[in-house]
Order: C-alpha cells, then structure tokens, then sequence
C-alpha cells in the first residue's frame, strides 16, 4: 500500500521492448532515494502504478509492465528521459501523509488547462465519465500517484489546487495541457458502491454466509 506523498523525482533512463508487437517493456528507471535497500521482487510506485523490481543497483531499477498496464495506464508514453514520480510502500510504522493509493490505476485523464497565481496553481483534468462518479469535492485522488484534494468535481473533470513544494517535486509541476495522467480514485468509494448494490438488490451481503432476503 501506498500514501501518495511523493518521495522523488526519477527518471526513465531505458525503454526495452519485451515483445512484437508490444506485449510488455522493460523500464529501467534512476531513484537513489527509492532503490536505497531495495531488493528483488520489491514493489515501487511509478506515477502511481505499483511495479516489480527485477533488477537493481546503486541508483536504478528495472520492472517489467504487462500490455494491460500499457494499455490502461499513461506509462505507454514513457520514454527514455522522461520523468515520473517515484514512492516505496508505506512502512507499518510510518506517517499516514496522504490516504490509501493501491497503485492500480483505474485510468487516464487529460490535463485541460492550469491557471497559475501568487502562491497555488489551478489545475483542471478530465476524466472518464465511468470514473466521475467516485470524484466528490473535498475528496482524495491520487494523479500520477500524487495524493492530492478535489476542488471542484464536475460531470467529466476535477480541478486541483497544487502548492508550490507539489509543483516542485513532482511531475505534475511541469506537465502540459494534452498531457496523459494516471488516476486513481479513492478505494473506499469503490467498495461503498459495491456494497450498496448488494444490499439494493438482495444478494448475499457475505456477514453470515446466507442469501440477503432470504431468511
């Protein structure tokens, strides 16, 4: 599990094709800060996708991504020299900074427009309208695998008002209008909603192993 808060900048330093046509890639990625006692089979967050290191050294690591992760996801785009925020797991007895981030990305948005002030930027993202409905004003999404707060929530867009440390150190600091986003919306919706149509149309609600209605 993950918390959304950032704790570096890293950078995709080799792109390998695993497969023709892409049915995977190889991503080998610097991070001094997250590859520091990392090892074989670890997990860490890559624009908030959870991925598997397979290899690693001094300041790098590589991870295979599936075509499902390509396809679902904004690390298809990813070339050597890009840039993308970097988390390791959230450790037992750490800081709960941001809120829980699964690093499964339930899709892509698109940067619409940023409006930039004294002390904040405005960022406005559209979003799959299947995804809207998790979104609420005051709320947690994760974007790019940075925990951050709704503004606004509109039919098929949010807005975010970023600080100037988010512009700073992560990705969504210099990201464009057009630009793809990783979204990741808030797992507790997904489990609300799941559990409300259980009970509204009376299957087993899975507490005392009979049909809901039933008895």
């Amino acid at each position: 599990m993950f918390t959304g808060i950032v704790e570096e900048l890293g950078e995709i330093t080799a792109v390998e094709n695993l497969g023709d046509p892409v049915e995977a890639s190889r991503f080998r990625v610097r991070g001094p800060v997250v590859t520091e006692g990392a090892k074989h089979g670890d997990s860490i967050a890559v624009n908030g996708v959870c991925l598997t290191v397979v290899e690693h050294g001094a300041d790098w690591f590589t991870a295979d991504v599936m075509a499902e992760t390509l396809k679902r996801s904004s690390l298809g785009a990813l070339t050597t020299g890009s840039r993308v925020n970097l988390e390791r797991p959230m450790v037992a007895d750490g800081r709960f900074g941001g809120h829980i981030v699964q690093g499964h990305v339930d899709g892509t948005g698109t940067i619409i427009e940023r409006l930039p002030s004294a002390h904040w930027e405005i960022v406005k993202i559209a979003l799959p309208a299947e995804l809207a409905r998790y979104v609420v004003e005051k709320g947690s999404i994760t974007v790019d695998g940075v925990s951050l707060t709704v503004v606004e929530a509109g039919a098929d867009y949010f807005t975010l008002s970023l600080i100037p440390t988010t512009l700073d150190v992560t990705t969504l600091g210099f990201k464009q209008p057009g630009d793809p986003v990783n979204l990741e919306v808030d797992v507790l919706a997904k489990y609300v909603e799941r559990m409300l149509g259980y009970a509204a149309d009376g299957r087993d609600d899975g507490r005392d192993g009979t049909q809901g209605g039933t008895q």
